[in-house]
């Protein structure tokens, strides 16, 4: 059952990549009008600042990278990002929007991802909530190699927000890891969205031995900063 969860959730992200920036800049299906739109960006903005609060870095890996982003705001900060992301569709949107030679991207899937270099900085976005709770401990282990003594790992998800997603999408809070999600044509794919609270995900970073320091905005994010000592 996971596995072909899975492999819908790879499917529905190469389906939607032309359709993903709407999400995140509240259009069409996202647009929940002028005062939860603001809302939601300066929620945003108070995440970016506290992501450039990290000191120029050297190397930089992206996990899931996505249509770019948050990739534009790691090129504030790094001086070589390596990018991964399963969908092929989403890496060449945030190629043409970049157009940087300082971002290497390769198609990986995640969970068959394995870090072979380590990392002054790792970051992922809106990811972890995707992965299967039988499968977070052995991707956060994951995580943990990848990035360097002294080095960081900057986190950002979903809380439970009903407006944060499209207004055609019902979330749950019945305790199901899965949820149902729709493409502007209609097709339909189930994924995984785990939904952590504060204490809960700083719990399962320091189980793998980062020093974590979790926050909450008020109402659409939760995101991390964690250290390897």
């Amino acid at each position: 059952m996971t596995n072909q969860i899975l492999q819908q959730q790879i499917a529905y992200y190469r389906a939607r990549a032309n359709e993903y920036d709407q999400w995140f800049y509240r259009l069409g299906r996202y647009d929940r009008g002028e005062e939860l739109n603001q809302r939601w960006f300066k929620e945003v903005d108070i995440v970016k600042q506290n992501l450039q609060k990290i000191v120029q870095v050297e190397e930089i890996l992206e996990l899931a990278c996505g249509t770019g982003i948050w990739t534009q705001e790691l090129l504030k900060i790094g001086q070589k990002i390596t990018a991964i992301d399963a969908s092929k569709e989403v890496i060449e949107i945030n190629r043409s929007k970049l157009n940087s030679q300082k971002v290497e991207y390769h198609q990986i899937d995640l969970f068959a991802w394995e870090p072979h270099a380590e990392y002054d900085l790792v970051f992922f976005s809106f990811w972890l909530s995707h992965v299967p709770p039988e499968l977070l401990k052995s991707f956060l282990l994951k995580v943990y190699k990848s990035v360097r003594v002294g080095g960081q790992v900057f986190i950002i998800d979903s809380r439970f927000e009903p407006t944060s997603t499209a207004n055609n999408h019902l979330l749950n809070n019945d305790g199901s890891i899965y949820e149902s999600r729709k493409l502007n044509d209609g097709q339909e794919f189930q994924i995984v969205k785990v939904f952590y609270q504060q204490d809960e995900l700083q719990k399962h970073l320091i189980q793998v031995g980062f020093q974590a320091d979790v926050k909450v905005t008020d109402h659409y994010f939760i995101y991390a900063n964690n250290t390897k000592f």
